[in-house]
């Protein structure tokens, strides 16, 4: 089977599982709430959207200096958006935006295994930070949550607690133990992380990427309440930071195109314990995934703008 077939598949299992999520949710129902969404609570959930994204941009970029792989801001923006137009339009979920980003870093210079970590790195700590928020959020929201879970809320609140804690504490729990291992026994393309590891600012670059990917996540939350906000869904934010964790994750499976079905699907089993009906919390799915298209709207556009760099190495010398 080739990649084209693959694609097919991909993209009718993810229209048929979409069809199926909105013909159980009531479609007249859904239809009727879309179009009397709030454009100006839309508008707000876009702007945060992009915001998250862009402060992606700026994390993935200072994980990458860290890894000595600098690249400047313009160029860490445009490959970003640039990814978000592939993650969206094409099949095979965030894959082939990760992979174009390791590439074209790579391309501009530097050295591959820093480009490649800098991006693997970069999705780790977006879904670090991604379930991190998302037990809080399950830990506030314990009272909705624990009756579906058949489980008390203290006893839910105290594993979730427990969980962040050794999941914050992990990234570092790594690093030290790839740091008691001798370095040449380890593969190569580790080597720019283990240095990296051992520089004085470590620490403080750790920080810095906890918090980016927090602002990030807290970000989306937003769009995903104002998305909801747009319907006349009013629920408190730590629901939303609990609902977005299965929902992005979902949407991060290599088995539609752009996420689109496996986004909806979680939508609708993650806010109906907050009591939202189904055909609000697939429109919640959609208006995401709208978000999602009109980034990668940004990101083609930013295919057809070339960089300073390949500006300048495209212009007529004046020398000649």
């Amino acid at each position: 089977m080739n990649r084209t077939q693959k694609a097919c598949i991909k993209a009718l299992c993810g229209a048929a599982l979409l069809g199926a999520v909105a013909y159980f949710a009531d479609p007249a129902a859904l239809w009727a709430r879309l179009r009397a969404a709030d454009v100006r609570w839309l508008l707000a959930g876009l702007a945060a959207a992009i915001a998250s994204n862009v402060v992606s941009a700026w994390r993935w970029r200072a994980l990458a200096r860290w890894l000595g792989a600098p690249m400047r801001w313009p160029d860490a923006l445009r490959w970003y958006f640039q990814a978000i137009g592939l993650n969206a339009l094409l099949p095979g979920a965030v894959v082939g935006g990760d992979v174009y980003r390791a590439v074209v870093l790579q391309r501009s210079g530097q050295g591959k295994a820093a480009a490649s970590l800098s991006v693997l790195l970069d999705r780790f700590s977006g879904l670090w930070m991604l379930c991190a928020i998302g037990a809080i959020g399950a830990a506030l929201s314990a009272s909705a949550l624990a009756p579906v879970l058949h489980i008390s809320p203290l006893a839910l609140q105290v594993l979730m607690a427990l969980g962040v804690i050794v999941w914050i504490a992990l990234p570092w729990l790594l690093l030290w133990w790839l740091g008691q291992r001798q370095a040449a026994s380890l593969p190569g393309w580790l080597q720019p992380l283990l240095q990296a590891a051992a520089r004085p600012d470590f620490n403080r670059q750790m920080l810095v990427q906890a918090g980016s990917s927090a602002l990030v996540q807290l970000l989306s939350a937003a769009a995903l309440a104002l998305g909801g906000l747009a319907l006349g869904i009013h629920l408190d934010l730590a629901a939303w930071a609990f609902a977005m964790a299965p929902i992005f994750l979902m949407a991060a499976l290599p088995v539609s195109v752009g996420g689109w079905g496996t986004r909806e699907a979680a939508s609708a089993a993650a806010l109906a314990p907050f009591g939202v009906p189904a055909a609000l919390a697939v429109g919640v799915g959609l208006i995401y995934g709208v978000y999602a298209l009109v980034q990668g709207a940004l990101g083609a556009i930013a295919f057809g703008l070339p960089s300073r760099r390949e500006r300048e190495a495209d212009a007529p010398s004046s020398s000649g």
